[in-house]
């Protein structure tokens, strides 16, 4: 395990096997966060029945493959926000680097802003990934938090199907059970955020990828299948 902010992707950095963080059922807990823009915001100040949180970055494929149909979210469903914690980078690069300091944190969720049109309202987690952590620390969950402050809703990797599925679900009154199942990125999209992140970046995602297909694309979604 190296520091939270790792300069190269490595599977180690993860807890693929085990569930870290608020589980449905429990109390979400709150953070002080800062914009992409450089506003104040709590994390739970959020004014709809439910939040959508996603976890991502710009140098995650998983995030950018999905962040066009999660950004339709709000328009499709009138109780429900939706925003991204900015977290740290996935894959590292020497375009997008390791961040070194809060102020790399924001200028890259600022990046992701202002460059690839993310339209969703941007935490900006602190430098050491305090929010990040304690809600399980996995590059691309997400997590639905209803007015009460209480996750109703959790999937380790987000699939922008099943989160679409709990919350009609949910705001139908009725417990949300749709399984998230592993869907890797599109080719296109993680080439596209490779180029992005700079020279570095792919050698370690492919190093890690026969585990990660083993454990994610066989193992989690067998699990859900036949949970």
């Amino acid at each position: 395990m190296t520091s939270y902010n790792y300069e190269n992707f490595s599977t180690d950095d993860y807890e693929f096997e085990t569930v870290v963080g608020p589980t449905v059922g429990d109390k979400a807990m709150d953070f002080e966060l800062t914009t992409s823009t450089g506003e104040p915001k709590r994390l739970l100040d959020f004014d709809a029945d439910f939040l959508v949180l996603e976890m991502g970055s710009i140098t995650c494929p998983l995030f950018q493959s999905r962040r066009g149909i999660m950004g339709g979210l709000e328009g499709e469903f009138d109780r429900v926000k939706s925003a991204v914690l900015y977290v740290r980078e996935a894959h590292p690069g020497a375009l997008v680097k390791a961040h070194q300091s809060f102020q790399d944190k924001q200028s890259c969720a600022l990046q992701l802003k202002e460059h690839d049109h993310e339209g969703r309202l941007i935490l900006v987690d602190d430098y050491e990934g305090s929010a990040h952590i304690a809600y399980g620390s996995m590059p691309n969950a997400v997590f639905i938090i209803n007015r009460a402050g209480i996750v109703v809703y959790r999937a380790e990797w987000n699939n922008p199907s099943a989160v679409r599925k709990a919350l009609k679900a949910l705001i139908a009154g009725k417990e949300a059970t749709a399984k998230a199942y592993f869907r890797p990125p599109l080719p296109w999209r993680a080439i596209q955020t490779f180029k992005q992140a700079g020279h570095g970046s792919a050698p370690d995602f492919f190093k890690g990828l026969p585990f990660l297909i083993w454990t994610n694309l066989i193992k989690r979604n067998l699990r859900l299948l036949f949970s």
